[in-house]
């Protein structure tokens, strides 16, 4: 491709540090308190869970059982077993599956945006934009196994269209904000079209990283989507 962007060989170690800022999601530990006698663990199984807390626990299960071979779809049933209730309890925190999968999604959406957005504003140079931005989308799917099957899509395959349309509408935002990046580089190598340029060269890039996540729930997470990702994308680069 043409006047696609300079990839400095520091930048994957520069970029590292912005992407380690993405921790595996919904933390069990997070939202359990240590137990440290077997009194204090009777008395914590007896209390009911804090407001919030149940859906924080149901979105966490879902996400690990999704990590699990054969787990493209799963029940609400199964759900409901993992987490010993009844599925009627989960509905008191969810109206549907969906809903439970649009939190999974909105975690996604929130978790990676909200590095992308720390990257745009404080990245000077578009070329490590461009890296930086996919790096944090890989290394995200990466450090969330379970995410990445919702990324994807195959989670979703059996659930409302809705949600794999706006898993797509994920992957467009990040596409259009590889094109502006893409955009500014182009003109500064004084291209003469580089809109064009811009659009097809994020095309690329944002089927490379779907790509890279689908060959790692694929290959039940042994294929790392970060895998020789400087050498990669230096290969668009040349």
């Amino acid at each position: 491709m043409t006047h696609s962007p300079e990839l400095p060989a520091g930048e994957f170690d520069q970029g590292a540090g912005a992407a380690s800022d993405v921790e595996p999601a919904l933390s069990a530990e997070a939202i359990r308190p240590t137990v440290k006698s077997p009194i204090a663990a009777a008395v914590l199984a007896r209390k009911r869970p804090r407001p919030g807390e149940r859906r924080v626990q149901i979105l966490e299960t879902l996400a690990t059982m999704l990590q699990e071979p054969g787990a493209e779809r799963i029940t609400t049933a199964a759900l409901a077993a993992k987490l010993d209730v009844s599925e009627a309890a989960l509905y008191r925190h969810f109206a549907s599956k969906a809903q439970m999968f649009e939190g999974l999604i909105e975690f996604i959406e929130q978790s990676v945006f909200t590095l992308v957005n720390q990257i745009v504003e404080r990245e000077t140079s578009a070329a490590a934009q461009v890296y930086k931005v996919l790096q944090i989308v890989l290394q995200f799917g990466e450090k969330n196994p379970g995410m990445t099957r919702v990324m994807v899509g195959d989670a979703l395959v059996f659930e409302n269209e809705r949600l794999l349309t706006r898993m797509n509408q994920f992957f467009e935002r990040i596409e259009s904000q590889l094109r502006q990046s893409l955009r500014a580089h182009a003109e500064s190598l004084g291209s003469a079209t580089p809109t064009a340029d811009a659009n097809a060269e994020a095309s690329v890039l944002t089927a490379f990283a779907v790509g890279r996540l689908q060959r790692f729930a694929r290959s039940g997470f042994r294929k790392l989507p970060s895998e020789h990702l400087d050498v990669a994308l230096r290969l668009f680069a040349s």
